[in-house]
């Protein structure tokens, strides 16, 4: 029999749900700052902030979800993603930072998404934590843009 397969996730909150993000994609997380507008982006794209003298852009992620917008808090966070490790880091926002969790393959159930209507699945599947379930985020589908 093989062995179990187990991942890190960042267990994060918008609202009342809890979203997970692998830890390989994660660079850094941050506590929320000034964020400077671009004009005419996305909606969900709320602008650039510097890093370290490193341009990030900025996204919300209640926003990319389609979710509303929150006000932010103490708690509220800017996780630094790369999707690839080629690729330039982008900031997502979230309302909590929780903790890290492991996450079996037997705690993962994949979802299969219909993409007849044109939309992008961002999620890889759920996850089971004890009693809650974790949305569990695909970084790449999420932030990197592809044209129509």
């Amino acid at each position: 029999m093989g062995e179990v397969k187990s991942k890190q996730y960042i267990d994060v909150r918008l609202g009342k749900d809890l979203y997970g993000i692998e830890i390989e994609y994660i660079d850094n997380i941050i506590v929320m700052q000034n964020i400077t507008r671009v004009p005419k982006s996305q909606p969900y794209f709320l602008g650039v902030i510097n890093l370290r003298g490193e341009v990030v852009p900025v996204m919300s992620l209640r926003l990319k979800l389609g979710l509303e917008e929150a006000e932010f808090t103490s708690a509220t966070r800017i996780i630094i993603v790369k999707p690839d490790p080629q690729a330039a880091s982008i900031g997502i926002i979230v309302d909590e930072v929780n903790e890290v969790i492991n996450l079996k393959d037997d705690d993962i159930e994949h979802i299969k998404y219909d993409d007849k209507d044109g939309k992008k699945a961002f999620s890889k599947g759920l996850g089971k934590l004890g009693s809650d379930l974790v949305i569990l985020l695909d970084i790449p589908e999420l932030v990197i843009e592809t044209e129509d």
